[in-house]
């Protein structure tokens, strides 16, 4: 007994520790969200750290307060309890009351009259007409091709009114391939040479990179991206002398394809017979089309006759609210025609978000055996993942990481379907990110320029440059000297974006970055020059930090390029052949609309993607705390996407958010399912208990 009590202990202990331990982690989520929200007016102005005061104190109280309140609503109602506190559900029970009998407050005479209106004629036309339009919405929702139509039809007006989407990416990945295709055909071309400006000048590649056989393929974009289309451009071009035609191609390609991925995981998410076998676990054997409305009562052999699985799909509200989302919001609209790498990585992950969600429900775990056997994943999905995985790789080159990691992930939580995450996820990355390396050491292609991943470094090295030069080591500026002009950084720098500082551009950038001289052994001294420069100037680096970062988590702030930037540019209003000819104030005024949208206090926060990373964080903090460890294991790739933003060059750029805004809606949605088994569960307890009780007192 003595043994017993001290186990007992011990796992009290340790509760008490793992509690401590995720409210703890909750509480940093919240601080470092209040604390982006209370810096920011600083950088608005063009100050600093050291203006921080009173008022900034302030904002980080309230805003902390704000977000810490919502995260602690969300593991209430994870766990089953009220949300609001006891005090504002005795005012909701005395207003019930007041309503009932004779109101005598404002609100309560208010609420009644409501409430005659709602039960009278019109109300209860109104209330047959809104529940007709649910059933209607869910009908026309219950399966993937009929999504497939509603997002089609949604999204109808984008490519036809607006043809395309675009920015100076394309355009230098459709010349990288026209440069590579001349030198294909024997067209002589300059290559090295210190006044020569050829394509990979532009961002730039530096010159030790290139290898001594000339090339003009980078991997700067993802080399295979650019080969499509660069190869589509390309043929553009043999037929109607410009690059135009092409472009509306693409765009409409990518339009299709996003209406593919968001009707797939909305399918997902909305339809699949998830179907209960006791609390928390469910059955996926019958995948196929179903209708819910037919459907019988599911017995279990061990289980019984549970709930129907129309109770398990998604509701009208549910359904209407996400597909609102997509149909309206400027990020998701914007994005189905905006041929940058972003977006195309956005709806494949969205599709790859889906796949993972089956993965999730249909966990080992959840469901032991179907017939005898492990549980599978269906062959379209095996697919799915597949495909979706290698639209990522492709579109994006930091998507190696995120499978990679997503992969560790699936091996450590569901170690028994493991070939199937070593053919979806690994094979991938070795066929691809792996084919990639290997055209690089070979010399067919240049690879990226390692410079492009030391944004942070580099913006606390002008920041520092332009505001404190003196205060620079004279070692670390001797280092330096090979690699930087660090005059030129100084006037190069701009708090939100490093590009500028990396001599990103046209020919007539400033040259920050000595791209042409550097060599592979003048990078050695790199982080030694910057940690000297850091460690002299703390402050400067943690303002040119934080200036580069803080919007990505900061529901106020303005974007620093939003979505609607690649609608009405100057690439897409003049610098082609026709496109700017077709609906051109069209544009202006659609891309205005956006713009003044998101410029509206609150109601704009809606358009801004730092909104959703913001509360996806939070809820992400919320299942650390209720300990939803499943869910975690593939939710956390959304974590690693939010150090990518961290990493990038600009701060507060939407097109690397659209990930998270995609799928916060679904998140969202498996949450509230997962809080209502909670709810499910205590109340099953109070009624064993009320039982209980009852026995004893008849006993």
């Amino acid at each position: 007994m003595p043994l017993m009590s001290e186990v007992k202990k011990t796992g009290k202990r340790g509760e008490k520790v793992g509690t401590f331990l995720s409210w703890t982690l909750a509480v940093l989520a919240c601080l470092w969200v209040a604390w982006c929200c209370a810096i920011g007016p600083l950088y608005w102005f063009g100050g600093g750290l050291s203006d921080f005061g009173w008022l900034n104190v302030l904002y980080l109280a309230v805003a902390f307060a704000v977000w810490f309140s919502i995260v602690v609503a969300l593991v209430r109602f994870g766990r089953g309890r009220r949300v609001l506190p006891r005090y504002f559900v005795r005012r909701h029970e005395r207003l019930c009351d007041e309503i009932a009998g004779t109101p005598t407050t404002v609100l309560g005479i208010m609420l009644r009259h409501l409430h005659d209106v709602a039960h009278s004629r019109p109300g209860r036309a109104l209330h047959a007409m809104i529940v007709w339009f649910g059933r209607k919405l869910t009908r026309c929702t219950d399966c993937w091709w009929k999504l497939m139509l509603v997002f089609v039809t949604g999204w109808l007006w984008v490519p036809t009114t607006l043809l395309a989407a675009f920015g100076a990416d394309i355009r230098s990945q459709i010349r990288e391939f026209s440069w590579a295709l001349n030198q294909w055909t024997g067209l002589k071309q300059p290559y090295i040479g210190f006044f020569s400006f050829v394509p990979m000048d532009i961002y730039p590649t530096a010159h030790y990179m290139w290898p001594d056989n000339p090339t003009y393929l980078t991997d700067q974009h993802n080399v295979v991206l650019t080969v499509f289309y660069g190869a589509v451009a390309s043929v553009s071009r043999y037929f109607t002398d410009s690059n135009d035609a092409g472009i509306v191609v693409l765009a409409a390609l990518q339009w299709l394809f996003a209406a593919f991925c968001c009707s797939a995981t909305a399918n997902r998410f909305f339809n699949l017979p998830w179907r209960r076998l006791g609390v928390g676990t469910f059955d996926f054997s019958h995948p196929e089309r179903h209708d819910c409305w037919n459907m019988r009562d599911y017995t279990h052999p061990e289980a019984g006759v549970v709930a129907r699985p129309s109770r398990l799909r998604a509701g009208a509200k549910t359904r209407f609210v996400i597909l609102l989302f997509f149909m309206v919001c400027p990020l998701a609209v914007f994005a189905t025609i905006s041929l940058t790498k972003s977006p195309l990585f956005a709806f494949a992950f969205v599709w790859w978000f889906g796949v993972w969600y089956e993965l999730h429900m249909t966990h080992i775990k959840a469901l032991p055996t179907i017939n005898g056997k492990p549980t599978r994943l269906r062959k379209r999905s095996i697919m799915a993942f597949t495909i979706s995985s290698c639209v990522m790789l492709v579109s994006a080159k930091y998507a190696w990481y995120i499978i990679l990691f997503a992969l560790i992930l699936a091996l450590i939580n569901d170690r028994k379907r493991w070939k199937t995450y070593l053919v979806t996820l690994l094979l991938p990355i070795i066929l691809i990110h792996g084919g990639i390396i290997f055209l690089t050491n070979t010399g067919a292609i240049i690879g990226g320029d390692p410079i492009e991943s030391r944004g942070i470094q580099l913006q606390q090295i002008a920041r520092v440059a332009k505001y404190n030069p003196k205060g620079i080591p004279a070692d670390a500026a001797k280092k330096l000297d090979p690699i930087f002009n660090l005059d030129q950084m100084a006037e190069a720098y701009s708090q939100q974006d490093a590009d500028p500082v990396k001599s990103s551009g046209i020919q007539s950038k400033k040259v920050s970055y000595k791209w042409r001289t550097v060599t592979e052994d003048d990078m050695k001294n790199f982080n030694e020059a910057w940690l000297e420069i850091v460690v002299a100037n703390p402050v400067i680096a943690l303002d040119a930090f934080f200036a580069e970062c803080f919007g990505y988590f900061d529901v106020t702030d303005m974007p620093y390029v939003s979505m609607d930037y690649y609608v009405n540019n100057d690439y897409v209003q003049s610098g082609n052949a026709w496109i700017h000819l077709y609906n051109h104030d069209w544009r202006d005024a659609v891309a205005g609309f956006a713009k003044g949208w998101g410029n509206i206090p609150v109601i704009g926060w809606v358009t801004h993607g730092n909104l959703y990373v913001t509360l996806m964080l939070l809820v992400g903090a919320a299942e650390v705390v209720l300990r939803r460890w499943r869910s975690l294991s593939w939710h956390l790739p959304l974590l690693l996407l939010m150090g990518v933003m961290i990493t990038a060059p600009a701060n507060n750029f939407e097109r690397h958010m659209l990930p998270v805004a995609f799928v916060f809606g679904f998140v969202c949605l498996q949450f509230w399912r997962e809080s209502r088994n909670a709810r499910q569960t205590v109340k099953a307890n109070v009624v064993s208990e009320h039982e209980a009780s009852q026995v004893r007192q008849d006993e």
